[in-house]
């Protein structure tokens, strides 16, 4: 035989939510997802480079500096909030190829190199500051 179920007791009613639209709703996921990302590493955006990036900055006369750490981490947390994934960090003596969600310097030029090569699969460019 079959029982019948009854109404959970004690229930309230569900609150009607507001819709959001979809440029909002992105904009306020952006910022928390910023703010978790801060709060996991509190010290900010780190940059750290690969084997290959740190051996063609020594080939290249390209000098790692804290300076440059900071300009580059600076690059890669304003890239982040963009949405980019790929970017070309630069200034008028060299160049990064840096990939932003993990950080990581891929590659580096100096600035005759920069002069013939066509930069490809970034999805952004950021000026050293």
């Amino acid at each position: 035989m079959i029982e019948r179920i009854s109404p959970i007791q004690g229930t309230s009613q569900v609150e009607q939510v507001q819709p959001v639209g979809r440029r909002e709703a992105g904009d306020q996921f952006g910022v928390m997802l910023r703010r978790e990302l801060r709060q996991a590493a509190p010290e900010g955006f780190s940059v750290a480079f690969s084997k290959h990036a740190m051996a063609r900055a020594e080939e290249r006369g390209i000098e790692v500096t804290d300076t440059l750490m900071g300009q580059l981490a600076d690059s890669v947390e304003r890239a982040s909030a963009k949405g980019a994934t790929n970017i070309l960090a630069f200034d008028a003596t060299r160049a990064f190829i840096i990939n932003v969600p993990h950080g990581r310097v891929i590659t580096t030029m100096s600035q005759e190199e920069m002069q013939e090569n066509i930069f490809t699969n970034i999805d952004g460019a950021v000026l050293l500051k």
